[in-house]
């Protein structure tokens, strides 16, 4: 079986989801290098999240095309009276200030007697976190990216209501595509992300010299690569040519190439596990 032996991999995703990519390249000899370039924090406002949710038994559809996405509806769960009170009783705590720290994906959602509206997840890792709260998933789209759910949903949209839950910052091809064929669209902004200025002093010190340079980095997401050029740009550094530049998808591709990058390598499908097998069947040659 390939492996990643003494391969430095810089991880720029989120820190409480970099664990599962690092743990996994860690199982194959890798040193994983956490640096992340976003981090999620709340929305301007949880209004129009709350409000949808008060009115979640009207919707046809509940859209999500992130795990982020889940977890935060799971919190916001609680705060809405008539189904915190009767018909949703959400098993979570208070673990901290972070938007998502207080949801575990573990437990799930107790005692779901609403008429709730069917699920399409954008990808298995964010049914996984569907799935992880007791609900069920009824649609994932053949390609884990929005323009294939679009596609997956059209059958279904004319005259329906779909309650997209998403960040502040996603593109609009779903909601926007949706619309213009009969769905009744209601965006609700969950989180947000910008760039933890905390990253800067580590990239300074892993780009001090080519001794610590990484053999490749990962990118999971176009905001993980938007990101990290401008904190380069922020510590005055550049990308060293000699680093594989490793994507998860089309999407993330195409913004390290608007950015003036060329990837070596994209994953397969959008997921962790073809990632990681596109870095061994790469560093294999």
């Amino acid at each position: 079986m390939p492996t990643l032996d003494n391969k430095r991999i810089l991880i720029t995703r989120t820190r409480h989801q970099a664990s599962e990519l690092a743990t996994q390249l860690e199982a194959l000899g890798a040193t994983p290098l956490l640096i992340p370039t976003i981090e999620i924090i709340t929305p301007e406002t949880y209004a129009p999240l709350d409000t949808a949710l008060a009115q979640l038994e009207s919707f046809d559809w509940l859209l999500f095309t992130s795990a982020n996405a889940v977890e935060v509806f799971a919190q916001r769960l609680n705060r809405v009276p008539h189904l915190r009170d009767g018909l949703i009783v959400a098993k979570v705590g208070n673990r901290g200030s972070d938007p998502l720290s207080s949801v575990d994906p573990q437990k799930p959602i107790e005692g779901f007697d609403a008429k709730l509206p069917k699920i399409a997840a954008i990808g298995p890792a964010t049914a996984k976190a569907v799935q992880g709260i007791g609900l069920q998933v009824d649609l994932i789209p053949p390609k884990y990216i929005a323009e294939s759910l679009l596609e997956a949903l059209i059958p279904e949209a004319l005259g329906k209501r779909m309650l997209l839950i998403r960040a502040e910052q996603a593109r609009d091809i779903l909601p926007e595509g949706l619309t213009a064929v009969g769905a009744h669209v209601t965006i609700a902004e969950a989180y947000r992300t910008q760039t933890p200025p905390d990253s800067i002093p580590a990239l300074q010190s892993i780009f001090a010299s080519p001794t610590s340079y990484p053999d490749a980095i990962t990118f999971t997401s176009a905001s993980t690569a938007r990101n990290l050029i401008a904190l380069l740009e922020a510590a005055n550094l550049t990308l060293p040519p000699t680093i594989t530049l490793a994507s998860i998808g089309p999407i993330t591709s195409q913004t390290l190439r608007d950015l003036g990058l060329s990837p070596h390598l994209e994953a397969a499908e959008p997921t962790i596990p073809a990632l990681i097998q596109s870095l061994t069947a790469h560093f294999a040659r």
